[in-house]
């Protein structure tokens, strides 16, 4: 049995999650865990409160609180929030068995915890990969006189290397680029701006990643063909810059201790970062000794999704992160899980464990940024949707089914409400639900006898050219759904509902329902048998993506077995039974009002003072403006008439490797569509998505104008991956 470990970014306890951290780290890891499961592999998800670091205790500071309070208050408040979203976190043991898996959503100030993170830090240090050094940190020096050291993240400044504004103190966002924190231009505290900022000499240990150096070029080479473009280019970035030994203590009182009995360390911690990343190891451990142990397993079940088996068999590991972790994920954990590994064998690092050794990554889909009507969404700049607030006015799957199909796989992507809107009404009820709700109400509309009328006219044998169709289409969701391209899978699973809408509407079965026999009837109803099977098929292939509504159909189809029975791949199989269920059925969905929106989120904007600069008045855009634009190369794929513009092209651009998207383009009559298929273009990534004449445009490209007439799309002379940057 395949075995598959999914992981995601342990958000801090410092406020409520916001659609940012729900867009790039908590719904992919659920969606991913729900379709491994659907296709019968045994799935272990971990993750939980990063707990421990200097965000938690200003916000205590802030209240006049102990941190331990802050942290409890927001892991309770984030964990049940993810439960109402659809989250599979409270499914603690899988309901197929315990040699399936679950899930633990746990906590970094749980004790054990703390005693993994010790016995790792111990034995690290005994094999010689820690070392002592003095280092330059920056502390902050607030108006009362108090003084704290500052984590490398919490100080703010400009970039070294690139001069981009607001780069953190250990890696700059904008240009990838690493350094120590002493070295930022004008640096400030980022949890306290006003505050004076000194550097002053400490002792820490530090991990020495520089041993790792050329095990870790080998890993990234492995995972080449794999990993997405920024993945690969962060990580190169890193690499390429030389790896240095990185501080693993910081000068703090929240946090782990350091298991070292010399009083000179009483006063230090052990660095989050170098914390939390292990939250995956010993959140894996914790489920075992709370769970499996309980359930038919021991406390050893943990190694079977984390150990090389004895016939080297790897379990999958598979990591869920905003572009900001990359290198958290790629270079640094790795580097902790090699140190392991040696300690394990007593022999020097490698890129390669062997049997009895722990795996490493396999895939890290990191996402990029979820922008808020093109602000960051931030929890520190309180600019954000808070995903507590928003599932008390919203159903949890209109909210997954808009950021799947606006996931940032590729490219920054925005939340818009009028966009929310649209997605939700247009696609989501207007192609999925509106099919559904007609097919369900026309079979409801047959004579019946407690029994499903349809069973005389369900012969899928005759509709083989339809269901192939369908199954190229699950073919090309399961083939997105196992690199992790979210939005292109359920692109090809609507398209399904699509082909349901159009077969529906050629066979007229309203014509029929109460017409006399023949060989017209028999036909119409029998496409309106496979428009139920369909249904059931959605329901299958959908569930990850929204899974309420995929239960509550179900159960309006009136199947009796669970839907774990049936695998991913057989969602449409003709040789499946069709069931009944007698009771009306209702809409699966209830269309959004804009107005009502934005009235509610104006009300609860002015209660909370956020407010937004819209001062336009000067001619000049600031550079910082200039760079939220995001340019692109990418390749035309194909190109088609636009149905109701004349002069637009709709044009399927392949914009990273493996990624597409669709933008419409004024070049008719300028073009032919031979000229354009396999063209080389510059384009805007992050320009809003937006409807022009009915079809949905998700970027720009680039041309330059004459003024007279002469239109020339923007393209480069060598031969660049799609989804380059352009500066």
């Amino acid at each position: 049995m395949e075995r598959v470990a999914i992981f995601m970014a342990w958000p801090y306890a410092n406020g409520p999650l916001h659609l940012g951290h729900v867009a790039g780290n908590c719904l992919p890891a659920d969606i991913q865990y729900r379709y491994e499961r659907a296709r019968g592999r045994s799935v272990l998800m971990c993750s939980g409160s990063d707990e421990h670091g200097t965000p938690i205790t200003v916000s205590a500071e802030q209240e006049g609180v102990a941190p331990q309070v802050i942290v409890d208050r927001y892991h309770t408040i984030n964990a049940q929030a993810l439960i109402d979203l659809g989250c599979s976190w409270g499914d603690n043991v899988d309901s197929r068995g315990i040699e399936f898996g679950g899930a633990l959503y746990n906590r970094t100030t749980d004790p054990r915890h703390k005693e993994l993170v010790q016995e790792n830090f111990s034995e690290l240090f005994e094999a010689g990969f820690l070392e002592k050094q003095t280092m330059q940190q920056y502390c902050s020096i607030n108006s009362d006189g108090i003084t704290r050291f500052l984590p490398d993240r919490y100080v703010e400044g400009k970039c070294p290397t690139c001069g981009a504004e607001e780069a953190r103190g250990d890696q700059c966002d904008d240009c990838g680029g690493t350094y120590e924190s002493s070295e930022l231009i004008n640096p400030r505290s980022k949890m306290d701006p006003e505050s004076k900022i000194e550097i002053r000499d400490t002792e820490h240990l530090f991990y020495r990643l520089d041993l790792f150096q050329e095990e870790l070029e080998k890993f990234a080479s492995q995972n080449q063909n794999i990993w997405k473009p920024n993945v690969r280019a962060m990580t190169k970035n890193w690499l390429n810059m030389g790896l240095r030994p990185r501080a693993v203590t910081r000068d703090m009182e929240w946090g782990i201790e350091l298991p070292l009995d010399d009083p000179d360390w009483d006063s230090k911690r052990i660095y989050v970062w170098f914390e939390a990343v292990q939250g995956y190891y010993t959140c894996a451990r914790i489920w075992s000794e709370k769970f499996a142990s309980n359930n038919g397993g021991d406390q050893h079940s943990w190694k079977k999704w984390w150990e090389v088996d004895s016939d080297g068999i790897r379990p999958k590991h598979i990591y869920f992160m905003g572009k900001d972790n990359i290198p958290f994920h790629t270079v640094i954990w790795p580097a902790i899980i090699m140190g392991m590994n040696s300690v394990k064998s007593g022999l020097p690092p490698s890129s390669i464990p062997e049997s009895g050794e722990y795996a490493l990554a396999y895939n890290v889909p990191s996402m990029e940024f979820l922008m808020l009507q093109g602000g960051q969404f931030s929890k520190s700049r309180e600019h954000g949707v808070w995903l507590p607030s928003f599932l008390e006015s919203h159903t949890a799957d209109s909210l997954r089914y808009f950021l799947s199909i606006n996931m940032p796989e590729g490219h920054d992507t925005d939340f818009r409400w009028e966009e929310f809107v649209d997605r939700v009404n247009n696609e989501l009820i207007g192609t999925y639900g509106n099919y559904v709700h007609r097919i369900m109400t026309l079979t409801h509309r047959l004579p019946s006898d407690g029994t499903n009328p349809l069973l005389e006219f369900d012969k899928p044998d005759l509709h083989k050219d339809i269901l192939d169709e369908i199954e190229g289409k699950l073919q090309s969701a399961i083939n997105s759904l196992e690199s992790q391209r979210f939005k292109e899978a359920l692109r090809s699973i609507m398209n399904i509902a699509q082909i349901g809408n159009g077969l529906i509407q050629n066979a007229e079965p309203w014509r029929y329902l109460k017409a006399p026999p023949s060989l017209e009837r028999n036909d119409s109803l029998s496409k309106l048998a496979l428009g139920w099977r369909i249904c059931k098929g959605l329901a299958i292939t959908l569930r990850p993506f929204i899974p309420f509504q995929s239960n509550i159909l179900w159960e309006m189809l009136g199947e009796e077995n669970e839907m774990d029975t049936i695998l991913y791949e057989d969602a449409f199989s003709p040789t499946h039974s069709i069931h009944w269920n007698p009771t009306p059925p209702q809409p699966l969905f209830q269309r959004l009002d804009l107005d009502e929106i934005l009235k509610r989120e104006v009300e609860i904007a002015d209660s909370t003072n956020v407010h937004t600069d819209t001062n336009k008045e000067d001619e000049y855009i600031e550079f910082e403006d200039f760079l939220k634009v995001e340019l692109k190369t990418g390749k035309v794929i194909s190109v088609d008439d636009h149905p109701n513009a004349d002069k637009l092209f709709v044009v399927t651009l392949e914009d990273a490797p493996n990624s597409t998207r669709t933008v419409c383009a004024g070049v008719k009559g300028i073009y032919s569509k031979d000229e354009l298929i396999g063209k080389n273009v510059v384009f805007v990534a992050n320009l809003k998505p937006r409807k022009l004449r009915g079809v949905m445009s998700e970027g720009m490209l680039l041309a330059a104008d004459d003024g007279d007439g002469i239109v020339s799309l923007l393209t480069f002379e060598k031969d660049m991956p799609s989804g380059s940057q352009v500066r």
